[in-house]
């Protein structure tokens, strides 16, 4: 059986910081893909950059959680606080998006306009995932299946972390990694019963080990998983000063083992393809 895995650094366009870290671990290391949060400060660079690095694949890191909206339609402004940025906390999110028709009406208007965004600057997303892994909840994740439709995506991330990836022979994960997982394992198979046309993976791994994406990760990922399309999650960047201590030496822990050749040679060995969406 052939063996692809996806490695996808999420908050491509956030700042500049994490563009870098993108480039310089695409170029240099094992990353195939990004996920561009196109309401941000640094989009706009995310998307040159992606122009020049045609191997990388590129999606949308859809955002209800952070910054400014897209949209410009008073639809939306029920998302928002006094100071015209999202307001709401992901339990908010969560609910709302489950009973209220006025948050589902602005979380489509909201998602497909980011989405619309970057297929104007020339760019068909490979796919869709999301910040703090929104279009899971069951709520938001059929309108994110109708955008995925709308846009010709072909492919949304499954959050589904299989349970043993938690414990041995695995590198050590937190207890609230494992925590996280173990939500979003719940989710995954509700969203899989709502609507598994785009679900093209059989595993996602890096929410029990977020900040922990070394060398030893990739070497499990390459010895110990056995679904035949994967999903790897990471958070590059450079210059950790820009985020708090712990959180900034995680990302440029996590480029350094994006860039590690002893990551290569694990895939490689191991007779892995490393792909991104729009080349399974």
């Amino acid at each position: 059986m052939e063996k692809y895995v996806v490695i996808n650094a999420d908050d491509f366009g956030m700042m500049r910081e994490v563009n870098e870290a993108v480039r310089r671990a695409h170029t240099e290391g094992v990353l195939t893909s990004a996920s561009i949060m196109v309401n941000m400060g640094a989009a706009e660079e995310a998307v040159a950059m992606a122009k020049e690095l045609p191997g990388l694949g590129v999606g949308v890191h859809l955002n209800l959680s952070k910054a400014k909206p897209i949209c410009k339609e008073p639809v939306v402004k029920c998302l928002l606080n006094r100071d015209g940025e999202f307001g709401l906390s992901k339990l908010k999110l969560f609910v709302l998006s489950m009973c209220s028709d006025e948050v589902r009406r602005a979380a489509l208007a909201e998602l497909g306009a980011q989405i619309q965004w970057l297929v104007d600057k020339g760019i068909q997303p490979t796919h869709l995932d999301s910040h703090y892994h929104i279009h899971s909840f069951p709520g938001l994740f059929s309108i994110v299946c109708r955008l995925a439709s709308r846009f010709k995506i072909g492919a949304i991330r499954w959050v589904y972390e299989p349970k043993k990836v938690g414990g041995k022979p695995w590198p050590m994960s937190s207890d609230r990694g494992k925590g996280k997982a173990r939500l979003y394992r719940a989710l995954g198979r509700i969203n899989r019963f709502q609507n598994e046309d785009f679900l093209k993976s059989g595993a996602f791994l890096g929410i029990a080990h977020t900040g922990r994406i070394d060398v030893n990760f990739f070497k499990a990922a390459a010895l110990y998983n056995y679904a035949a399309v994967t999903e790897v999650m990471a958070h590059p960047a450079v210059n950790s000063e820009r985020f708090d201590s712990q959180t900034g030496l995680q990302r440029e822990a996590e480029l350094k083992g994006l860039c590690d050749e002893r990551a290569k040679r694990q895939f490689s060995d191991s007779q892995i393809k490393l792909v991104h969406y729009g080349r399974l």
